[in-house]
């Protein structure tokens, strides 16, 4: 069986790991990203129906400034930014699958008026018409360089998991930085947008059938079984 490489930042590289080892994988859990919080300034909680929440690392990094906007009703992109949601003393109105998108068309007829709370690099959103949305950056992952732990698994083919276009960007420039061969390496990526920000040149690149961490270790599993 192919080693399952997680590079995600923590606490979701953990969460990650530990659901591929109950599924039976071989997960190795390197962070490439650290979450650091990012100054900004809550808007008037009164000019807004709903808050959209695309990670819980927007939740963790808020900080003071949640404290304004908790009467506020949640949509969150998947079940574990729901859970960080009420663990933060808010209304999750709803849940969404297959991406931030999906949340969109369950918003409620009178949550006209969305703060999306939000990293530096994030999604584009398509609103549906009579919505309209602030954003607010609470937070940044910023890239670490890859371990020698990590380089040294990477002589060897693996299979790696990838959450995020920024994630297949930097993950791509660190094999190159390295010496480490493409061609070795076998990609799962939660989206096609990620698929695309990895490039070309690797011994499989496949797509999870749904953007949720389930659907991505599952593909895993099926990619993890070595010829």
């Amino acid at each position: 069986m192919l080693p399952l490489i997680v590079i995600r930042p923590e606490p979701g590289c953990t969460a990650t790991v530990s659901a591929a080892h109950a599924a039976g994988l071989d997960p190795h859990g390197f962070p490439l990203f650290a979450v650091v919080a990012r100054s900004w300034q809550a808007p008037p909680p009164d000019q807004f129906d709903a808050l959209l929440l695309g990670s819980a690392n927007a939740l963790r990094a808020a900080g003071p400034g949640l404290a304004a906007l908790r009467h506020l009703p949640a949509y969150c992109v998947g079940e574990t930014t729901a859970a960080a949601a009420r663990e933060a003393g808010l209304n999750v109105a709803a849940t969404g699958r297959g991406g931030l998108q999906g949340a969109l068309a369950l918003l409620a007829p009178e949550h006209r008026r969305l703060l999306r709370l939000a990293g530096e690099e994030r999604v584009p959103l398509s609103l549906p018409d009579g919505v309209t949305m602030t954003e607010r950056v609470v937070y940044a992952s910023r890239p670490q360089p890859m371990p020698p732990e990590l380089a040294a698994l990477l002589t060897r083919p693996a299979l790696v998991a990838l959450h995020s276009g920024e994630a297949a960007h930097h993950f791509a420039a660190e094999c190159v930085r390295l010496g480490l061969r493409r061609a070795l390496h076998s990609l799962c990526v939660l989206a096609p947008r990620v698929a695309s920000a990895a490039g070309p040149g690797w011994r499989e690149l496949a797509v999870a059938a749904e953007a949720s961490d389930a659907a991505l270790l599952a593909l895993a599993r099926q990619m993890c079984q070595e010829p």
